[in-house]
Protein backbone atom coordinates (compact mmCIF):
# COMPACT_ATOMS: atom_id res chain seq x y z
CA UNK A 1 0.00 0.00 0.00
CA UNK A 2 1.11 3.56 -0.69
CA UNK A 3 1.79 6.65 1.39
CA UNK A 4 -0.49 9.36 0.04
CA UNK A 5 -0.79 13.10 0.65
CA UNK A 6 -4.34 14.28 -0.01
CA UNK A 7 -4.91 18.03 -0.33
CA UNK A 8 -8.51 19.28 -0.56
CA UNK A 9 -11.16 17.50 1.50
CA UNK A 10 -14.40 19.06 0.28
CA UNK A 11 -17.63 17.36 -0.81
CA UNK A 12 -15.72 15.25 -3.31
CA UNK A 13 -12.22 15.09 -1.82
CA UNK A 14 -13.37 14.00 1.63
CA UNK A 15 -15.08 10.76 0.58
CA UNK A 16 -12.34 10.07 -1.99
CA UNK A 17 -9.71 10.29 0.73
CA UNK A 18 -11.82 8.09 3.00
CA UNK A 19 -11.97 5.42 0.31
CA UNK A 20 -8.18 5.45 -0.02
CA UNK A 21 -7.91 4.82 3.71
CA UNK A 22 -10.42 1.98 3.41
CA UNK A 23 -8.31 0.55 0.58
CA UNK A 24 -5.39 0.33 2.99
CA UNK A 25 -3.32 3.37 2.02
CA UNK A 26 -1.57 5.55 4.60
CA UNK A 27 -2.88 9.12 4.29
CA UNK A 28 -1.48 12.52 5.25
CA UNK A 29 -4.18 15.15 4.74
CA UNK A 30 -4.50 18.92 4.50
CA UNK A 31 -7.49 21.23 4.10
CA UNK A 32 -8.46 24.71 5.30
CA UNK A 33 -11.47 23.18 7.10
CA UNK A 34 -10.77 21.91 10.59
CA UNK A 35 -13.96 19.85 10.45
CA UNK A 36 -12.83 18.10 7.27
CA UNK A 37 -9.44 17.35 8.79
CA UNK A 38 -11.03 15.97 11.96
CA UNK A 39 -13.31 13.67 9.95
CA UNK A 40 -10.36 12.11 8.11
CA UNK A 41 -8.24 12.01 11.26
CA UNK A 42 -10.98 9.95 12.89
CA UNK A 43 -10.58 7.42 10.08
CA UNK A 44 -6.84 7.11 10.67
CA UNK A 45 -5.33 9.86 8.51
CA UNK A 46 -2.51 12.08 9.75
CA UNK A 47 -3.52 15.74 9.98
CA UNK A 48 -1.01 18.20 8.50
CA UNK A 49 -0.70 21.98 8.80
CA UNK A 50 0.05 22.62 5.11
CA UNK A 51 0.20 20.97 1.71
CA UNK A 52 3.99 20.99 1.97
CA UNK A 53 3.93 19.13 5.27
CA UNK A 54 1.45 16.59 3.89
CA UNK A 55 3.66 15.93 0.87
CA UNK A 56 6.76 14.98 2.87
CA UNK A 57 8.02 11.44 2.18
CA UNK A 58 4.98 10.18 0.27
CA UNK A 59 4.54 8.06 -2.83
CA UNK A 60 1.64 10.09 -4.21
CA UNK A 61 0.21 13.57 -3.87
CA UNK A 62 -3.50 13.83 -4.71
CA UNK A 63 -5.12 17.26 -5.01
CA UNK A 64 -8.84 18.09 -5.28
CA UNK A 65 -9.12 21.88 -5.48
CA UNK A 66 -11.77 24.41 -6.58
CA UNK A 67 -10.13 26.09 -9.58
CA UNK A 68 -7.07 26.40 -11.76
CA UNK A 69 -5.61 29.25 -9.72
CA UNK A 70 -5.56 27.02 -6.64
CA UNK A 71 -3.90 24.15 -8.51
CA UNK A 72 -1.27 26.52 -9.91
CA UNK A 73 -0.64 27.99 -6.46
CA UNK A 74 -0.18 24.58 -4.84
CA UNK A 75 2.13 23.11 -7.48
CA UNK A 76 4.08 25.96 -9.07
CA UNK A 77 6.57 28.59 -7.92
CA UNK A 78 9.44 28.51 -5.46
CA UNK A 79 7.11 27.40 -2.65
CA UNK A 80 5.05 24.99 -4.78
CA UNK A 81 5.03 21.25 -4.37
CA UNK A 82 6.94 20.60 -7.61
CA UNK A 83 9.92 22.41 -6.12
CA UNK A 84 9.84 20.08 -3.10
CA UNK A 85 9.05 16.67 -4.60
CA UNK A 86 11.45 14.30 -6.31
CA UNK A 87 11.03 11.58 -8.91
CA UNK A 88 9.94 9.05 -6.27
CA UNK A 89 6.61 10.89 -5.85
CA UNK A 90 3.79 10.97 -8.41
CA UNK A 91 1.33 13.88 -8.38
CA UNK A 92 -2.33 13.45 -9.34
CA UNK A 93 -4.66 16.42 -9.67
CA UNK A 94 -8.32 15.40 -9.59
CA UNK A 95 -9.66 18.97 -9.74
CA UNK A 96 -11.84 20.14 -12.61
CA UNK A 97 -9.96 23.12 -14.05
CA UNK A 98 -9.07 24.75 -17.36
CA UNK A 99 -7.01 22.63 -19.72
CA UNK A 100 -4.34 25.32 -20.13
CA UNK A 101 -3.46 25.29 -16.42
CA UNK A 102 -3.37 21.48 -16.43
CA UNK A 103 -0.95 21.56 -19.37
CA UNK A 104 1.17 24.22 -17.65
CA UNK A 105 1.49 22.17 -14.46
CA UNK A 106 2.08 18.98 -16.46
CA UNK A 107 4.91 20.61 -18.44
CA UNK A 108 6.50 21.99 -15.27
CA UNK A 109 6.32 18.55 -13.65
CA UNK A 110 7.94 16.95 -16.70
CA UNK A 111 10.74 19.54 -16.59
CA UNK A 112 11.28 18.68 -12.91
CA UNK A 113 11.33 14.94 -13.59
CA UNK A 114 8.15 14.34 -11.60
CA UNK A 115 5.27 12.16 -12.79
CA UNK A 116 2.04 14.17 -12.99
CA UNK A 117 -1.43 13.54 -14.38
CA UNK A 118 -4.59 15.64 -14.49
CA UNK A 119 -7.41 13.25 -13.55
CA UNK A 120 -10.78 15.02 -13.22
CA UNK A 121 -13.71 12.88 -12.15
CA UNK A 122 -17.28 12.19 -13.14
CA UNK A 123 -20.06 10.77 -10.99
CA UNK A 124 -20.75 13.38 -8.33
CA UNK A 125 -20.87 13.08 -4.55
CA UNK A 126 -22.71 9.75 -4.53
CA UNK A 127 -20.07 8.08 -6.70
CA UNK A 128 -17.28 9.67 -4.65
CA UNK A 129 -18.74 8.11 -1.50
CA UNK A 130 -19.34 4.75 -3.17
CA UNK A 131 -15.89 4.63 -4.76
CA UNK A 132 -17.36 4.31 -8.25
CA UNK A 133 -16.07 7.51 -9.87
CA UNK A 134 -14.91 7.68 -13.48
CA UNK A 135 -11.46 9.23 -13.95
CA UNK A 136 -10.32 10.92 -17.16
CA UNK A 137 -6.53 11.07 -17.07
CA UNK A 138 -4.14 13.27 -18.99
CA UNK A 139 -0.39 12.83 -18.87
CA UNK A 140 2.53 10.56 -19.83
CA UNK A 141 1.67 7.03 -20.87
CA UNK A 142 4.46 5.67 -18.67
CA UNK A 143 2.96 7.31 -15.57
CA UNK A 144 -0.57 6.05 -16.15
CA UNK A 145 -0.20 2.45 -14.83
CA UNK A 146 0.89 3.51 -11.35
CA UNK A 147 -1.71 6.28 -11.22
CA UNK A 148 -4.41 3.85 -12.33
CA UNK A 149 -3.51 1.49 -9.49
CA UNK A 150 -4.03 4.27 -6.94
CA UNK A 151 -7.22 5.58 -8.54
CA UNK A 152 -8.74 2.10 -8.41
CA UNK A 153 -9.28 2.73 -4.70
CA UNK A 154 -11.64 5.59 -5.55
CA UNK A 155 -13.19 4.73 -8.90
CA UNK A 156 -14.59 2.04 -11.14
CA UNK A 157 -13.67 3.39 -14.59
CA UNK A 158 -10.24 4.88 -15.32
CA UNK A 159 -9.32 6.17 -18.77
CA UNK A 160 -6.08 7.49 -20.23
CA UNK A 161 -7.39 10.30 -22.43
CA UNK A 162 -4.03 11.50 -23.75
CA UNK A 163 -1.20 13.92 -22.83
CA UNK A 164 -1.27 16.63 -20.15
CA UNK A 165 -4.56 18.52 -20.22
CA UNK A 166 -6.41 15.75 -22.04
CA UNK A 167 -8.25 14.75 -18.87
CA UNK A 168 -9.67 18.26 -18.56
CA UNK A 169 -10.69 18.33 -22.22
CA UNK A 170 -12.50 14.99 -21.82
CA UNK A 171 -14.27 16.28 -18.70
CA UNK A 172 -15.36 19.45 -20.52
CA UNK A 173 -16.75 17.44 -23.44
CA UNK A 174 -18.59 15.06 -21.11
CA UNK A 175 -20.19 17.68 -18.90
CA UNK A 176 -21.25 19.85 -21.82
CA UNK A 177 -23.09 16.83 -23.22
CA UNK A 178 -24.53 16.06 -19.77
CA UNK A 179 -25.96 19.59 -19.53
CA UNK A 180 -27.47 19.36 -23.00
CA UNK A 181 -29.17 16.00 -22.50
CA UNK A 182 -30.41 16.94 -19.02
CA UNK A 183 -32.13 20.01 -20.43
CA UNK A 184 -33.55 17.99 -23.33
CA UNK A 185 -34.77 15.30 -20.94
CA UNK A 186 -36.52 17.90 -18.76
CA UNK A 187 -38.22 19.48 -21.78
CA UNK A 188 -39.39 16.11 -23.10
CA UNK A 189 -40.78 15.01 -19.74
CA UNK A 190 -42.56 18.30 -19.11
CA UNK A 191 -44.03 18.26 -22.61
CA UNK A 192 -45.43 14.79 -21.97
CA UNK A 193 -46.82 15.65 -18.53
CA UNK A 194 -48.63 18.71 -19.86
CA UNK A 195 -50.29 16.46 -22.37
CA UNK A 196 -51.52 14.01 -19.75
CA UNK A 197 -48.69 11.45 -19.69
CA UNK A 198 -47.35 9.91 -16.50
CA UNK A 199 -43.67 10.98 -16.25
CA UNK A 200 -42.69 7.51 -15.03
CA UNK A 201 -44.38 5.81 -17.98
CA UNK A 202 -42.92 8.32 -20.44
CA UNK A 203 -39.49 7.73 -18.93
CA UNK A 204 -39.85 3.99 -19.50
CA UNK A 205 -40.94 4.59 -23.09
CA UNK A 206 -37.92 6.80 -23.81
CA UNK A 207 -35.56 4.42 -22.02
CA UNK A 208 -36.71 1.69 -24.38
CA UNK A 209 -36.41 3.98 -27.40
CA UNK A 210 -33.88 6.20 -29.15
CA UNK A 211 -34.19 8.95 -26.51
CA UNK A 212 -32.43 6.81 -23.91
CA UNK A 213 -29.71 8.71 -22.00
CA UNK A 214 -27.95 8.83 -18.62
CA UNK A 215 -30.32 11.45 -17.19
CA UNK A 216 -33.26 9.12 -17.77
CA UNK A 217 -31.43 5.97 -16.79
CA UNK A 218 -29.95 6.91 -13.41
CA UNK A 219 -30.75 10.57 -12.63
CA UNK A 220 -34.36 11.22 -13.63
CA UNK A 221 -35.08 14.96 -13.16
CA UNK A 222 -38.83 14.56 -12.56
CA UNK A 223 -39.85 14.29 -8.86
CA UNK A 224 -40.94 10.90 -7.56
CA UNK A 225 -40.05 8.95 -10.70
CA UNK A 226 -36.74 7.65 -9.35
CA UNK A 227 -36.66 7.44 -5.51
CA UNK A 228 -32.91 7.90 -5.07
CA UNK A 229 -32.48 10.73 -7.59
CA UNK A 230 -32.02 14.30 -6.28
CA UNK A 231 -35.34 15.27 -7.92
CA UNK A 232 -37.15 13.06 -5.39
CA UNK A 233 -35.24 14.64 -2.49
CA UNK A 234 -36.05 18.29 -3.09
CA UNK A 235 -33.15 18.58 -5.56
CA UNK A 236 -30.56 18.22 -2.83
CA UNK A 237 -27.23 17.76 -4.66
CA UNK A 238 -25.87 15.62 -6.16
CA UNK A 239 -24.11 17.96 -8.51
CA UNK A 240 -24.80 21.61 -7.88
CA UNK A 241 -25.94 24.13 -10.48
CA UNK A 242 -22.93 26.25 -9.47
CA UNK A 243 -20.60 23.44 -10.50
CA UNK A 244 -22.40 22.85 -13.79
CA UNK A 245 -22.09 26.54 -14.64
CA UNK A 246 -18.37 26.35 -13.85
CA UNK A 247 -17.92 23.27 -16.04
CA UNK A 248 -19.88 24.78 -18.92
CA UNK A 249 -17.60 27.80 -18.73
CA UNK A 250 -14.57 25.53 -19.00
CA UNK A 251 -16.17 23.70 -21.92
CA UNK A 252 -16.79 27.03 -23.65
CA UNK A 253 -13.08 27.87 -23.28
CA UNK A 254 -12.12 24.55 -24.86
CA UNK A 255 -14.53 25.13 -27.75
CA UNK A 256 -13.30 28.69 -28.33
CA UNK A 257 -9.64 27.67 -28.26
CA UNK A 258 -10.26 24.88 -30.76
CA UNK A 259 -12.58 26.82 -33.08
CA UNK A 260 -15.71 24.75 -32.43
CA UNK A 261 -19.06 26.50 -32.71
CA UNK A 262 -20.73 24.66 -29.84
CA UNK A 263 -24.17 26.24 -30.19
CA UNK A 264 -25.90 23.68 -27.96
CA UNK A 265 -23.22 24.02 -25.28
CA UNK A 266 -23.55 27.81 -25.32
CA UNK A 267 -27.33 27.58 -25.02
CA UNK A 268 -27.05 25.13 -22.12
CA UNK A 269 -24.58 27.49 -20.42
CA UNK A 270 -26.97 30.42 -20.80
CA UNK A 271 -29.91 28.44 -19.41
CA UNK A 272 -27.97 27.17 -16.40
CA UNK A 273 -26.61 30.67 -15.72
CA UNK A 274 -30.17 31.99 -15.71
CA UNK A 275 -31.24 29.18 -13.36
CA UNK A 276 -28.27 30.00 -11.11
CA UNK A 277 -29.16 33.71 -11.09
CA UNK A 278 -32.66 32.79 -9.92
CA UNK A 279 -31.20 31.49 -6.67
CA UNK A 280 -30.67 27.83 -7.53
CA UNK A 281 -26.88 27.65 -7.43
CA UNK A 282 -26.73 25.33 -4.42
CA UNK A 283 -29.42 22.98 -5.72
CA UNK A 284 -28.90 19.93 -7.90
CA UNK A 285 -28.47 20.70 -11.59
CA UNK A 286 -31.49 18.53 -12.48
CA UNK A 287 -33.62 21.27 -10.88
CA UNK A 288 -33.33 22.98 -14.28
CA UNK A 289 -36.68 21.22 -14.83
CA UNK A 290 -38.32 23.97 -12.76
CA UNK A 291 -37.48 26.67 -15.31
CA UNK A 292 -40.21 25.08 -17.43
CA UNK A 293 -42.87 25.57 -14.77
Amino acid sequence: MARVAFVGLGNMGGPMAANLIQAGHELRVFDLSDEALSSLEALGATRCASASEAAQSVDFVVTMLPAGKHVESVYLGDDGLLAQLDSSTTAVDCSTIDAETARKVGEAAADAGIGFMDCPVSGGVAAAAAGTLAFMCGGPELVFPRVKELLAGMGAKIFHAGPAGAGQVAKGCNNMLLAVHMIGTCEALEMGVRNGLDPAVLSEIMLASSGRNWSLEVYNPYPDVMPNAPASKGYKPGFMVDLMVKDLGLAAQIADHSGVDNAMGKLAKALFEQHQADGNGQRDFSSILERLA
